[in-house]
């Protein structure tokens, strides 16, 4: 028997602490119609969400509320039990189905939840909850029956849901956390002690990124934002979310601060709503004044300066992570594009593959392979603990032992 086609449960944050159901009709007549442990579980849902946009980062609150609407979808349409009854064996039955979900609950691309017309708020038909990422520079035909979720996937549904009944049982509602021991014993999860893949540029094709976005640069001033975002990203460590501008934090120029030793810092305002401040090396410096010469700027910021540090050509103010990623991605397809002409589509291969988030990657891994102590990268990074950095440290560990390998005959 087919599975019932998804539909969307909770819309934005701004949308949802505000809710009303009458906005969305199609919606509000499902849980009108449905018994009342689903409408509960609905607003038990809002309750949980609003408490993460409240408390959490954006980002935080769309990943906890895309895999609470899997798995609420989940207990409406297909296992039909109330979410507060269910035991350890339903989360296993449910990580089944998360494995391999329905092809009519998988998409290609992300698409919007909710459509606005005619005053209300109305479903999306494309929307599905489940989308098959194509791996970049991928050109084959997508086809949904391949679609398994990453161990980072899965651990991101163990993740969110472990903290919706946490939440719950705060709130009373339920007196047992099935997912925290369903968790153990999902046999989707591989233990894995081997070589972890490090998403990373390696030296010489970060430098020829940086070669290719300075003649852009050099080429047309409007590429100098691009050249001067990549740069930092990479020397800085940047997260791409950390130079957007968000609802609580706009990056501004008057966050590059210089102490009483002549030391060049950043604050950052980065993941579990943290400020740190992050070393900025002699070498950054001449990047900083071009970009600020290209905006008309002083050569360097001021104290209290409050110029957004990336800024739209037009308009006022910073710009989102989308927006930033798009000028990263350009300097990625040009680079693809030069090092095809020139090296060939194999060797240029690895800028087809290249995300924004590589090159905190590459930055972060080129100073521990130079010699910088593992602390002080990983106060750069922002990890809360070092065994995260060590990740990235081991790598340098597995680039000798590769080269060991590569003397072995057939």
């Amino acid at each position: 028997m087919p599975v019932s086609k998804p539909f969307p449960l909770f819309p934005t944050y701004d949308e949802l602490k505000d809710v009303r159901l009458d906005d969305f009709p199609e919606l509000n007549t499902y849980l009108e119609k449905s018994d009342k442990w689903k409408r509960n579980a609905w607003h038990w849902g809002q309750e949980f969400l609003s408490y993460i946009g409240r408390n959490k980062s954006q980002h935080t609150y769309t990943r906890f509320r895309s895999e609470l609407e899997k798995f609420l979808l989940w207990s409406f349409l297909v296992s039909d039990k109330p979410i507060d009854e269910l035991r350890k064996s339903d989360i296993l039955a449910y990580a089944d189905f998360f494995w391999q979900p329905p092809l009519n609950w998988i998409c290609f691309v992300n698409h919007e939840k909710y459509r606005f017309s005619n005053g209300v708020f109305e479903i999306n038909p494309e929307w599905a909850p489940f989308r098959l990422v194509q791996a970049k520079g991928d050109q084959s035909k997508p086809d949904k029956k391949l679609y398994r979720p990453s161990q980072q996937t899965l651990h991101a549904m163990f993740t969110a849901l472990n903290a919706f009944y946490k939440h719950m049982m705060d709130e009373e509602i339920c007196y047992g956390n099935p997912v925290q021991v369903a968790k153990k014993d999902c046999k989707y999860f591989i233990k894995d002690a081997q070589v972890k893949d490090v998403k990373r540029l390696s030296e010489d094709q970060w430098q020829y990124l940086l070669d290719v976005a300075e003649k852009m640069a050099n080429d047309d001033s409007k590429y100098e934002r691009n050249l001067f975002l990549i740069a930092s990203l990479k020397t800085l460590f940047l997260r791409i979310s950390e130079f957007s501008e968000r609802a609580d934090w706009v990056p501004t120029m008057g966050h590059f601060w210089k102490d009483n030793d002549d030391n060049w810092w950043l604050k950052v305002y980065g993941k579990g709503r943290k400020l740190r401040d992050v070393t900025v090396p002699p070498s950054f410096i001449p990047y900083l004044k071009r970009y600020r010469a290209s905006r008309g700027l002083n050569s360097l910021p001021v104290l209290g300066e409050t110029h957004p540090i990336i800024a739209k050509i037009r308009g006022r103010n910073g710009m989102t992570a989308r927006q930033l990623s798009r000028l990263v991605q350009e300097i990625f397809d040009q680079a693809f594009e030069a090092m095809r002409l020139s090296h060939g589509e194999e060797a240029a291969a690895r800028f087809q593959q290249v995300s924004t988030h590589w090159l905190r990657h590459t930055g972060a891994s080129l100073e521990i392979e130079r010699g910088r102590a593992l602390k002080d990268v990983s106060e750069d990074l922002g990890h809360a603990s070092m065994a995260t950095t060590d990740t990235i440290y081991v790598q340098t560990e597995n680039k000798k032992r590769a080269e060991s390998g590569k003397s072995r005959d057939v």
